[in-house]
């Protein structure tokens, strides 16, 4: 019998990831509790069936697929119908938080008795022709990488439980700290009156590095919000480094600058915009 799977939250990557599971014919249920329209919308497309708590405490697996500042509280909410519940379903927390945070979120799941699993994920939401990496560590990891069965790209690592988050950690924090210093720098030149010199320098000396600026920024500003908390959480992951912990806290300061300039004026934005834009027109 194959297993059935709930999905917590039908977000921009909850949605291709559970979708992905019910091409490959397994049920996925998910929770639509206080959820906006367009996420009940997103949730029918994708072929999800709305459930309550107590039914989701039922399933075999629940994949827990979030903002990482929501990770701690879904665990925390679970907790009460995961303990009454008779199936003890595997709880995969596929986060972008760091190893401490991990192990709060698996001293919530503990008492519970349901078995637990950190999860990374990298990589771009699933397409039909792509699929991104779950990186799972911990125990029961083999267990979670069944679904790979149904769909899912799962490898599972070796060493301690949050061993999954502290990739994450290390890979988002190159990408995304990457992408936050060359905005910053894109806008600096824009207020210095040197981009164009800037962009041509780059594309004469760095092509595939704008290259890749390009695409990353591109898809950076619907993002930033998102990524405040994974690059705070960055940030206590290089804790034992104090000048990288403050560098992190920074970038995720820059992010938050990023989303609000895209919620009001976009004037941030537009610069980076027509920074980026060079490279379709060169």
């Amino acid at each position: 019998m194959n297993p059935v799977v709930a999905v917590i939250a039908p977000g921009a990557m909850g949605a291709p990831v559970a979708k992905r599971m019910v091409e490959h014919g397994l049920k996925v249920l998910t929770s639509l509790e206080g959820r906006s329209p367009a996420t009940v919308a997103r949730a029918g497309a994708a072929g999800l069936t709305p459930a309550s708590d107590d039914e989701i405490a039922g399933a075999d697996f629940i994949l827990s697929i979030l903002p990482p500042g929501d990770a701690l509280g879904l665990a925390q909410r679970f907790a009460p119908a995961l303990a009454a519940s008779n199936s003890k379903p595997i709880y995969v927390d596929c986060n972008a938080v760091s190893p401490p945070t991990v192990e709060r979120i698996a001293a919530a799941i503990a008492p519970t008795g349901c078995p637990f699993v950190d999860a990374g994920i990298i990589g771009a939401p699933p397409r039909p022709d792509y699929m991104p990496t779950f990186y799972a560590s911990g125990p029961d990891a083999p267990r979670f990488a069944t679904l790979g069965r149904f769909g899912l790209k799962v490898r599972v690592l070796d060493g301690p439980l949050s061993a999954a988050s502290a990739l994450k950690m290390s890979y988002g924090g190159i990408t995304k700290g990457i992408t936050a210093i060359a905005a910053a720098m894109f806008l600096a030149a824009d207020r210095g009156g040197s981009a164009d010199a800037l962009f041509l320098e780059l594309k004469e000396s760095q092509p595939q590095l704008l290259a890749w600026f390009t695409r990353q920024i591109t898809f950076m500003y619907p993002k930033a919000y998102r990524w405040v908390a994974e690059m705070e959480e960055v940030s206590d992951f290089a804790g034992a480094n104090p000048a990288a912990k403050d560098m992190y806290a920074a970038v995720a300061q820059f992010y938050a600058h990023m989303a609000r300039d895209f919620a009001s004026d976009q004037k941030d934005v537009a610069a980076l915009k027509e920074f980026v834009g060079k490279n379709a027109k060169n």
